[in-house]
């Protein structure tokens, strides 16, 4: 399998745009002035400071119990973690990308291509403690971060940008997250995470299972399951809190680090987009996303 030689980034690895919309807008300004009071909401929106300062964070890690080397791998002839890179940086609402990583050959190619990387330690249990460890190194201030999964070389710069929007109009929450339409075949796939929403656009659950599940133990063709989407954003000040929060029994149980946040107690926001779901979670995967870029033209 090929590893990293970086390529151009190209403009023709765009994909056709798809608008990300936050579930149950008009409830946005009414919960957010509950949660702040009226007059301070009003002047956070009003002045634009609000969570401004965005950073884009893209953990990495060669060591993979299911797909050991994944960033490197090349999708079409560039690393996927180029791919990632590059459609991240399409994001409008991001001030800066960077990689963090504690592997000398994905950093070695992330350079090779001007990503900037963030060194990180190997004993990040898992992607949100690696970017709160990237965001201490960097030392700049910044309100939001967005932990950008690397094995999601599709992700539409839209969604970046809905995940960020969405957080910044709901400051009752310290999370946000996105969700598309779950596939029939995609049921019953671990691999495939699973979410549950309240009807103001919170998260009630994520699981490896299909949720809901109903008595007769199959798929419900008339019910709009979710997919849930591996991109998050954190405000700053919690995601300092994060790696501090003990594991709980239903994160480790499902082995989803989110559910640590709503296991504590904390909101989580969800906008549900339009995206045709194309993640690597096994080297199976790279065929399949190969041959839809191949039949979309997307290079």
């Amino acid at each position: 399998m090929a590893i990293c030689n970086p390529s151009s980034p190209s403009s023709s690895s765009t994909s056709t745009s798809t608008k990300a919309w936050i579930i149950h807008t008009l409830a946005v300004g009414a919960a957010a002035a509950v949660a702040l009071g009226a007059h301070a909401y009003l002047y956070y929106r009003r002045s634009g400071k609000f969570r401004s300062r965005v950073i884009g964070i893209i953990p990495a890690r060669f060591a993979s119990s299911r797909f050991e080397g994944k960033p490197l791998v090349h999708i079409l002839g560039k690393p996927m973690i180029q791919r990632t890179w590059e459609r991240a940086k399409m994001a409008t609402t991001l001030d800066h990308v960077v990689v963090a990583t504690d592997d000398d050959k994905i950093a070695e190619c992330c350079r090779g291509f001007g990503a900037d990387v963030v060194m990180t330690s190997e004993s990040c249990r898992n992607g949100t403690e690696r970017c709160n460890e990237a965001l201490q190194k960097l030392g700049k201030q910044y309100d939001v971060v967005v932990n950008i999964q690397g094995d999601e070389p599709l992700i539409e710069p839209e969604i970046i940008d809905g995940i960020v929007k969405a957080l910044q109009a709901a400051p009752d929450a310290v999370f946000s997250t996105a969700v598309t339409s779950l596939k029939p075949e995609d049921a019953f796939d671990p691999n495939r995470v699973k979410c549950v929403v309240d009807n103001h656009g919170y998260a009630i659950y994520f699981s490896r299972g299909l949720i809901p599940f109903n008595k007769s133990g199959k798929v419900n063709p008339q019910f709009p399951y979710l997919l849930h989407l591996g991109i998050q954003s954190f405000d700053s000040k919690f995601l300092k809190i994060y790696p501090e929060l003990l594991p709980t029994p239903l994160q480790m149980e499902e082995d989803l680090e989110q559910l640590k946040v709503l296991e504590n107690g904390y909101k989580m926001k969800v906008i549900k987009v339009d995206h045709d779901s194309h993640g690597v979670d096994v080297p199976d995967d790279v065929d399949k996303i190969e041959r839809y870029m191949r039949e979309h033209n997307l290079h």
